[in-house]
């Protein structure tokens, strides 16, 4: 491969001594032939093989403790009609200066690329598609929404004319070619109805294979422009020069009803397909909905006065009323009510929301009426965040795609190499009207040949699934992480939060009788700490008397220890107890020895000589869990279960949910060995836990599942974030990732069969056989329709139960 100059911009190189580290480490690297680290002006100039080099490069720059200055954008790609369109706009952000990567989806039309800043822009990269016959919307997200739709919509509508206008005209023409072909000037009727069909609205695929052509790269358009073109100009010529051609000894027969029919069925093809492709993105534009464009805001005197969402800015006090949608996140500071949820976290449960809680936009407060003070407005919302994260992974492609997107490159030149290979080889035929007959196979072998049923295959299925997900509180990263999740064949659970509810409560007492004033001391005590254990002892007695504390110690990893009245006492774990030399009474051995065995932490009371009272403290199992655990079990799937907790606590809580796989007394950085030893027996594992801890697990995991309310750092990490803590949705989102998964195979499957054997029939392979050749009219109604049957093969998703 030819080497290439390329500048990177740097920050943070402000010595000789920085250039060197660079430079030394950039000439190591595979594909870099030299590296050259100017300090004066910022930047790097790299003489390497490629783009992937590139990548490379930034990552080594990056690693080394410096900055390449990067920007990340995702616009509309504008213009583009097939596969092949996404592939060549894909290959001109590409080549462009300073791009590291570009992706762009025939499915959703979205650009996504990444390039160095200063090197070029988003104005560049559109003016370079601009002259390739694209374009790029330029707008913030929600400006361009609007437009988008707008365009989108007056696409369907500018389509749905020449549609309805194209069949009302073709009609005629192919029942005067069928039916009345010696009435009187036949041939001129047919011409005059053909023509606007052809020229006039069907212009579109004459124009964009023009373009195409100037920049040397073939699409769709393409083939339909030189299929119907090449039949309508044949046609004319045979109309006009007919006595000519007769006295040669040529019949001269006229296709005027083939290229008027192809054009109106491509058309109404690609109608179809764009109304299939708008319910794809439905699950977007429903969440989009979600969030209100006016807020009632509380003035300082009480009374309300109302504002457009987007001059509202974080802190101000907001006012919901019954039945409206919350309009921005934020921390209820007066009132209560219940508030469904269900649009973001697909939970059916109303949740009851009152003093110090949050809720979020999009959700719908149902009876009471709320005052809240904004937290997060504008992107920083979580639906703002949902949205943005399903648009990404809807845009995001799947592994399987980058084949794809080799075979659409290629498609087109190959099809029409073909289709002059067949004419070649039937004007060599020696059978009747061999010209004629190989023009007319060409020109079929040029209209059945669809590369947009491979290109939208698999982007169509993803929009869906994603969309599908967002709606049951199910966000995916991406394409890819889709695709892993259907392999997985072992699930690690993480106890704590995940098959409990992570909340610590007073379960069980018991007290030594002659103990008449323990309940006071523990409150008293535990009042002082900040252990979560210490915080459910509180909540649990805290209609008792406080104490006064003196001499408060904390002896970590055992208890607490305090003086209330002169006299000392303790509170803590067996070891403290141990370990103070103090009496454990029989009664209090069994009953702890009792209670620990069924998944029950003891927390010990204790004077300055004996253990005076036991408090038995538990994390209740959620009540999803055990189904779920089951439901994973159904699927062929191994579930493990790790915990810091001791073993007693661990068999307790597995033996109630089901799970025969256990390993307590585990730290975080065994929990990651725990995964990888997995792996090492074959298995794709899934690590479930809450996204912030756990992390080192998670991020070894092949595939990584966040459960909670989405927090910033989960829907970052996670490969999955689950919006609830509800178990279940696990095996709700493997149901997902193997239906999508399927239906994407489903797609390729019959797009690739359509086109290996359709072109071939197309050829006149059957004719040797049976002398079937097949007519360019129904060639043109099966292209027409195989991209539509893959777009609603991928609709069939919104059908089927996760559940």
């Amino acid at each position: 491969m030819q080497s290439k100059s390329y500048t990177i911009p740097l920050q943070g190189v402000d010595s000789a001594h920085c250039a060197q580290i660079i430079e030394r480490a950039l000439c190591k690297l595979q594909g870099v032939e030299s590296a050259t680290v100017e300090v004066n002006n910022n930047r790097a100039v790299v003489l390497a093989t490629g783009p992937k080099s590139l990548d490379a490069v930034i990552k080594t720059v990056r690693s080394l403790g410096y900055e390449v200055p990067t920007a990340q954008i995702a616009y509309p790609v504008l213009g583009m009609t097939c596969a092949s369109c996404a592939t060549s706009a894909q290959k001109v952000v590409s080549r462009q200066p300073g791009v590291i990567e570009a992706s762009v989806n025939y499915g959703n039309g979205m650009l996504s690329a990444q390039y160095m800043v200063g090197e070029t822009s988003s104005n560049e990269l559109k003016a370079a598609l601009v002259k390739a016959g694209y374009d790029l919307l330029l707008e913030e997200a929600d400006q361009r929404a609007v437009s988008l739709e707008t365009i989108q919509k007056e696409k369907v509508r500018e389509l749905r004319r020449a549609t309805y206008y194209s069949l009302a005209l073709a009609l005629p023409v192919v029942v005067i070619g069928m039916f009345f072909m010696n009435m009187p000037y036949a041939n001129t009727i047919m011409l005059l109805f053909s023509t606007p069909v052809v020229l006039y609205f069907g212009r579109g695929f004459f124009q964009n294979a023009w373009k195409q052509a100037r920049h040397g790269t073939a699409n769709m358009d393409t083939l339909v422009a030189l299929s119907t073109g090449i039949a309508y100009l044949f046609s004319l010529v045979n109309m006009l020069f007919a006595k000519q051609l007769m006295q040669m000894g040529i019949h001269p027969h006229v296709y005027f009803e083939a290229a008027a029919v192809i054009i109106a069925f491509i058309l109404l093809g690609k109608l179809l397909e764009e109304r299939a492709k708008g319910q794809t993105s439905e699950a977007i534009k429903k969440l989009m909905d979600l969030q209100p464009q006016q807020v009632r805001l509380v003035r300082g005197d009480g009374t309300f006065h109302t504002a457009p969402l987007q001059q509202v800015g974080t802190g101000e006090r907001i006012a919901v009323l019954p039945g409206e949608k919350i309009p921005l996140d934020g921390e209820v500071v007066a009132g209560e009510s219940y508030v469904d949820e269900s649009m973001l976290t697909g939970e059916s449960i109303a949740a009851v929301k009152k003093m110090g809680t949050a809720v979020f936009a999009g959700t719908i407060n149902q009876k009471g009426s709320l005052e809240i003070v904004t937290t997060k407005v504008g992107k920083d919302t979580l639906l703002s965040k949902i949205i943005s994260a399903v648009q990404s992974a809807q845009g995001s492609k799947a592994p399987v795609q980058k084949i794809v997107d080799r075979i659409a490159a290629v498609f087109v030149p190959v099809v029409v190499l073909l289709s002059v290979l067949t004419f070649v080889l039937w004007s060599f035929s020696g059978v009747e009207n061999a010209m004629v007959q190989g023009l007319i196979a060409a020109i079929t072998v040029l209209v059945i040949a669809c590369p947009c049923a491979l290109g939208l295959a698999t982007p169509t299925a993803i929009m869906v699934g994603m969309g599908k997900g967002a709606q049951e509180g199910i966000l995916i990263k991406d394409a890819q992480s889709l695709e892993l999740s259907k392999k997985i064949t072992a699930v690690v659970l993480d106890k704590t939060g995940t098959i409990t509810k992570g909340a610590p409560s007073v379960k069980k007492t018991y007290a030594a009788e002659t103990s008449v004033q323990w309940q006071s001391i523990l409150f008293s005590l535990e009042h002082q700490s900040e252990h979560p254990l210490a915080q459910a002892i509180v909540g649990f007695f805290n209609k008792v008397s406080l104490l006064p504390v003196t001499d408060f110690k904390s002896i970590t990893g055992r208890g607490i220890s305090g003086t209330i009245n002169g006299e000392q006492y303790f509170v803590g774990n067996r070891d403290l107890m141990v370990e103070q030399q103090l009496t454990i009474g029989e009664e209090f051995e069994q009953k702890a020895e009792d209670w620990s065995k069924h998944a029950v932490t003891v927390v010990y009371l204790a004077s300055a000589t004996a253990v005076v009272a036991i408090v038995g403290i538990a994390d209740q199992i959620k009540a999803t869990s055990k189904s779920a655990v089951a439901d994973l079990r159904s699927m062929g799937i191994e579930i493990h279960m790790l915990t810091g907790d001791n073993a007693w606590v661990a068999h307790s809580v597995a033996d109630e949910v089901g799970i025969k796989h256990i390993k307590a007394g585990v730290l975080p950085e065994e929990k990651a060995n725990y995964v990888k030893n997995l792996q090492k027996e074959g298995h794709t594992v899934a690590m479930v836990g809450d996204g912030i801890n756990d992390s080192t697990a998670l991020a070894t995991a092949d595939v990584s599942i966040a459960m909670g309310q989405g927090s910033d750092i989960a829907m970052d990490v996670a490969m999955v974030t689950l919006l609830t803590s509800d178990l279940s949705k696990v095996p709700e989102a493997i149901r997902l990732s193997r239906s999508t998964v399927a239906t994407i195979r489903q797609n390729l499957f019959w797009a690739f069969v359509y086109n290996v054997i359709g072109i071939p029939i197309a050829a006149g392979i059957l004719y040797p056989v049976n002398g079937f050749l097949l007519n360019p009219m129904l060639a043109g109604a099966a292209m027409a329709l195989s991209s539509v049957s893959v777009v609603s093969n991928s609709l069939r998703l919104k059908l089927k139960s996760i559940r």
